[in-house]
């Protein structure tokens, strides 16, 4: 019996000491606490979607419920963090701790809690960006319990293709996201992309978006985009190669502060002349993101093509007609002349800042 009993005490360590081998790592992860009357904490949010603009102010909705019986906390903490494109990584953002807060990176200064309630941890995000559009996630630690919820902050604004001077099929994923920011955009989602092909984008070029997939929005299918027996919908390249392949990209931009308008000007304007006659005007050569979203979400129509600052020319028009894009609203796009050529006018920007 005593031989027994030492052969399991031993077998008993050897197991623990393999399991101990296996599974070393399990000390970096957080141990959870079952309790068999249910959760003492619990966290939710009212609306899992917020909508919002670019320059406006946004609650993200965040309510916590501790158990009755639980004596107060005063480290109870509320963490609230950005989750990435790709799901990987969170941004911190905001962090409190009794009177004790710190808003981090750009969103400094512009995060606060709203605090309506004793238990309310709904985050309040001002001057809203383009960068802020994705979602949140709200954590609430108390102890050793902690439960979280994830809000999405979404934004008003437009989809639109882009491709530089260069022609077609010419940007990396890096080169992609400068050139969005360049036109007063940033790299559209997957989510936002599927709602412009719901509202009718079609175009048969494939393009960045932010998770680093490659797709493209095709209403109307056809032999070179997919065939023309497919169905219509957002076609798929799937993940790429960020650095070695190259694409179009689809942007995304939102409402701005400011001013957009067509430069009335006694004569057609080369590249350089168009650039120094919006800064005579006290104004800049506008964006092509601008133009989209004056377009969008203002109802912008000019007939009259004009140069923007990639040295594109386009123009938009919402009320087609006769000579102006008699089938369709729509910006048009004439190109990326000889910069030297005086043949267009010149579209200008005016910000309110």
């Amino acid at each position: 019996m005593t031989f027994l009993l030492f052969f399991l005490l031993v077998l008993s360590k050897s197991r623990a000491d393999s399991f101990e081998e296996a599974y070393s790592d399990l000390e970096h992860y957080r141990t959870i606490y079952i309790s068999e009357n249910g959760p003492r904490l619990s966290v939710d949010t009212a609306q899992p979607k917020i909508i919002s603009q670019r320059g406006g102010n946004a609650t993200l909705q965040c309510k916590f419920n501790r158990d009755p019986s639980s004596p107060p906390n005063p480290k109870l903490r509320i963490k609230w963090t950005k989750l990435t494109s790709d799901y990987l990584k969170e941004i911190d953002v905001f962090v409190a701790m009794g009177f004790h807060k710190k808003s981090y990176g750009r969103f400094h200064g512009r995060v606060h809690l709203q605090a309506a309630s004793k238990n309310d941890a709904s985050l309040v995000i001002t001057d809203i960006t383009l960068e802020d559009y994705g979602k949140y996630k709200c954590e609430v630690i108390d102890g050793l319990e902690d439960d979280t919820a994830v809000i999405s902050l979404d934004l008003e604004g437009i989809v639109f293709p882009y491709f530089p001077r260069l022609g077609r099929y010419n940007l990396n994923f890096a080169d992609a996201e400068k050139a969005c920011r360049d036109q007063d955009a940033i790299v559209a989602s997957f989510d936002q992309l599927y709602d412009a092909w719901r509202d009718g984008l079609d175009w048969c070029n494939a393009g960045w978006l932010n998770d680093g997939s490659v797709q493209y929005p095709i209403t109307k299918p056809r032999e070179p985009c997919g065939g023309k027996n497919t169905i219509p919908g957002v076609r798929n390249y799937g993940m790429r190669d960020k650095q070695k392949e190259r694409y179009d990209v689809f942007c995304f931009t939102s409402n701005y502060k400011g001013r957009f308008y067509y430069l009335i000007h006694p004569f057609k304007l080369t590249y350089d002349e168009a650039v120094r006659a919006c800064q005579k005007d006290g104004a800049q050569i506008a964006k092509v993101g601008q133009m989209y979203a004056a377009w969008k979400l203002l109802g912008y129509d000019r007939c009259d093509a004009g140069w923007l600052a990639d040295g594109s020319v386009r123009y938009p028009i919402s009320r087609p007609r006769r000579r102006c894009s008699p089938t369709e609203a729509a910006v048009r796009f004439s190109g990326f002349p000889d910069k030297k050529h005086k043949l267009y006018g010149v579209y200008c920007y005016k910000s309110d800042k």
